[in-house]
């Protein structure tokens, strides 16, 4: 078995432990959305018709020893904080945020992340970055404060962490939140 069929033999078993875990069962689409190697938000275009991105929060921080170990590289090194929106119209879609070394990165690609309102797969697209993504964790979490305001509900959540990889580097590490009603219907 190749390196990338064991891949996804793994996620699929991820999904199916998840499920069995939560005595849950996913939508083919939900599925879809926890497994990707892809950009979600080249899946949610298609499903959806273009999306649009929101910016809640984006700062420039200090790597702690958490979000140092997160993406490889030493504490204190500069990271990009950024906590999006993804949606449709007015529907939110999902909830994002991610961490991005910017030691990683050339000036344009840091430009249009200051820029904020760009999806990251867009942004990886836009300059033919060739990337891979590898996902650590697919996972069903209590909502807190915040993604219970953002969804408008209680409910429990679908998560999933991953990094994506340039150059054998990390070059971001993002976690993707969504409500378990969502994408149900698809």
């Amino acid at each position: 078995m190749t390196g990338k069929n064991e891949a996804n033999k793994a996620l699929i078993d991820k999904i199916n432990e998840v499920e069995k875990e939560n005595n849950k069962k996913f939508s083919n689409t939900q599925k879809i959305l926890l497994t990707t190697d892809g950009s979600i938000t080249a899946i949610l275009d298609v499903l959806y018709g273009k999306i649009t991105l929101t910016t809640i929060d984006q700062h420039f921080e200090n790597a702690d020893a958490e979000h140092a170990q997160l993406v490889n590289v030493p504490i204190g090194e500069q990271i990009n904080f950024r906590e999006v929106i993804m949606h449709k119209d007015d529907k939110p879609l999902i909830y994002a945020i991610s961490h991005i070394p910017l030691s990683r990165c050339n000036d344009e690609i840091c430009a249009d992340l200051i820029r904020a309102d760009i999806p990251i797969g867009r942004i990886l697209k836009n300059y033919d970055i060739e990337s891979r993504r590898e996902i650590n964790n697919i996972y069903i979490e209590k909502p807190n404060d915040k993604l219970k305001e953002i969804f408008g509900t209680d409910e429990e959540m679908l998560a999933r962490d991953y990094v994506i990889i340039n150059c054998d580097k990390i070059l971001m590490w993002i976690k993707e939140v969504f409500p378990i009603s969502q994408f149900t219907e698809i």
